[in-house]
């Protein structure tokens, strides 16, 4: 994470190393970025770059959790505005809606977003993933915990399936309808407007024969059953 150098210049030196680095990893990712690209696109020596960073790859963590920030405060955003109160899985469908609205829209962020997944350097990928992870999980674990009191998720379920299967479904999403190949069932990558709504429900409806109560049906008495 920066160091007090960073901490200490003005806020105009410090958003033009965010947008130039922001720029290069996500074009290059971790291993194709360069540093000298980004000193020079933010009108600073390589060597500040040192100053502000310990190396290269806490740039790149860095600007991992920049970027995760801007994507969370506009997914809690939307929590507050669908309301989260709903039944779950009715709720999550319309989640996951936004969320791919959301990388539709915002194409550095879903290039970002790929370079921390496909990152071929395994230290760089633990790093901006363990990044990525903790803003995921700060956001899901309180809503799937509040469906879980709510009673709509059974009382054995495995919540900890349930977030991990979250976190594959998430970025796969976000990347499937731009990355070719990515995603050979569903028909992510046919870029029509209905299909990743289309295969959001198809993952809920999963989700939810998996983690919703099981309805139970009533039970009548023989009086009642008689004629």
């Amino acid at each position: 994470m920066p160091t007090v150098t960073w901490a200490r210049l003005d806020g105009e030196r410090r958003a033009a190393v965010i947008a130039a680095a922001e720029a290069e990893f996500a074009a290059h990712g971790f291993s194709g970025g360069s540093l000298n690209v980004i000193a020079r696109r933010a009108g600073v020596a390589k060597g500040s770059l040192f100053q502000y960073f310990a190396d290269k790859r806490d740039l790149y963590a860095f600007i991992t959790d920049v970027a995760s920030q801007r994507v969370r405060r506009y997914m809690e955003d939307r929590i507050r505005d669908l309301d989260a109160s709903r039944p779950f899985f009715e709720f999550l469908a319309d989640l996951l809606d936004a969320w791919v609205a959301y990388f539709a829209d915002h194409p550095r962020e879903r290039k970002l977003h790929a370079a921390a997944n496909f990152e071929l350097e395994t230290d760089a990928r633990v790093s901006v993933r363990a990044v990525v992870h903790r803003h995921y999980l700060d956001v899901l674990r309180p809503l799937i915990q509040d469906a879980r009191a709510r009673g709509d998720l059974r009382p054995d379920a495995d919540v900890e399936t349930l977030l991990s299967l979250l976190l594959m479904i998430l970025p796969h999403l976000a990347l499937a309808p731009y990355v070719r190949g990515l995603d050979p069932i569903l028909g992510l990558d046919e870029l029509s407007p209905e299909q990743p709504a289309l295969a959001v429900r198809r993952y809920v409806a999963v989700l939810a024969a998996a983690f919703q109560p099981i309805p139970v049906a009533p039970k009548y008495s023989t009086q009642e059953a008689a004629p």
